[in-house]
């Protein structure tokens, strides 16, 4: 089975052609590097795992409530719509929702994974390509876990939001080479990361729990990455060149903001674009995701020294300027502490199933040799 039996809608042309500029950069320097990038990479190199293994893919998955969460998260519920729906339109909307959903990380994942081989051509430095080279590797890992958890459990996918892919072809792009940094470490990885956490904090089905934590595990270093790259190059640039990067987050966080929206769900269920859009905007759970959404991103921006007089201002209109002192560091702890945690819980619970077997066994023995005594 391909993907393209089991999408949503039709995507359109197969393969999407971004024309890109830039150059390749080779570096001749093999051994100077930054200290904490160097470090960085390796823990790149320390945390690679196989999504084969370390998830639990035998896990089962309701495919029309595959996350487990409340229907209260639904924009529709508690409305004439969600009235009139009989339990079957109920459990295809929620299948609908979450298919969404993993397809645009789905989507995303590729478009981090193309981005981190832009870095490792584009960037000047070798450190910074050896740890990009790691997260390349990383995404692919991500794009393998969301398409095989859609086609496999949840048998459905959207295609590409259109206003996701405006933003990642905006980024490749460009061939400055801190773009793909900018517009895929600290923006859509951003992004991706306060919907995984959103997700991973609500979501009962203990399947995507572990996809999802085990995604933020490898997200939290790629942010860290980027803030790294960027923080240093930004200190050279001038006042115009950093009001020009400042205009192209101002642009991306008021696209994500006002667009990733999910309002196709509910056209597919026959409700006008309106009403669909309105929805939307008054679902409690959507306003929360819009200042969730910016937790990762504000304080990342302010802290690779974007923080000019506009962005300030776009900030505020958005309602999210004081997360600008917000702890990255604190939160991309608590990411690697919860998929520590769930690793823990996972080895501690199949080592006393092993435990329970093996006793089983041997009482079932001891049996037997009592009756041939």
């Amino acid at each position: 089975m391909t993907t393209w039996d089991v999408y949503a809608h039709d995507p359109g042309e197969p393969l999407r052609e971004v024309p890109a500029a830039g150059a390749a950069r080779l570096s001749w320097e093999y051994g100077d590097g930054r200290e904490r990038l160097l470090a960085l990479y390796q823990k790149g190199k320390d945390k690679q795992w196989d999504a084969v293994t370390r998830i639990d893919w035998d896990l089962p998955v309701d495919p029309y409530d595959p996350l487990g969460v409340p229907d209260e998260s639904l924009p529709v519920h508690g409305t004439p719509y969600w009235d009139r729906m009989g339990p079957a339109d109920r459990r295809e909307l929620r299948r609908r929702y979450a298919s969404w959903q993993f397809s645009q990380f789905l989507h995303g994942e590729q478009g981090a994974m193309v981005c981190a081989a832009r870095i490792v051509e584009s960037v000047p430095d070798l450190d910074a390509k050896f740890y990009s080279a790691t997260q390349t590797m990383d995404e692919a890992r991500h794009v393998e876990i969301f398409g095989r958890f859609l086609q496999e459990k949840i048998g459905q996918v959207y295609p590409v939001d259109d206003n996701l892919r405006s933003l990642l072809e905006d980024t490749l792009r460009d061939g400055r080479w801190d773009m793909p940094y900018l517009g895929m470490q600290v923006l859509i990885e951003g992004l991706a990361l306060a919907a995984f956490g959103m997700l991973r904090d609500t979501v009962e089905q203990p399947l995507p729990k572990q996809i999802l934590a085990y995604v933020m595990q490898d997200e939290a270093r790629h942010v860290a990455f980027g803030r790294m790259a960027l923080r240093d190059h930004y200190r050279q640039l001038t006042e115009a060149e950093l009001r020009e990067r400042e205009e192209f987050v101002i642009e991306g966080c008021y696209l994500m903001r006002d667009r990733l929206r999910g309002d196709v769900v509910l056209t597919d269920f026959g409700i006008p674009a309106a009403d669909a859009y309105e929805l939307n905007e008054r679902s409690p759970f959507m306003q929360l995701f819009r200042k969730l959404l910016f937790s990762r991103i504000v304080p990342c921006v302010k802290d690779i020294g974007l923080w000019g007089e506009r962005l300030q201002r776009a900030y505020m209109d958005m309602g999210v300027f004081d997360l600008g002192d917000s702890s990255l560091d604190l939160l991309m702890h608590q990411d690697e502490e919860i998929a520590e945690q769930l690793d823990a819980q996972r080895f501690a619970a199949e080592e006393a199933a092993r435990k329970a077997e093996v006793a089983a066994v041997m009482a079932e023995g001891e049996g037997t040799d009592d009756i041939t005594a």
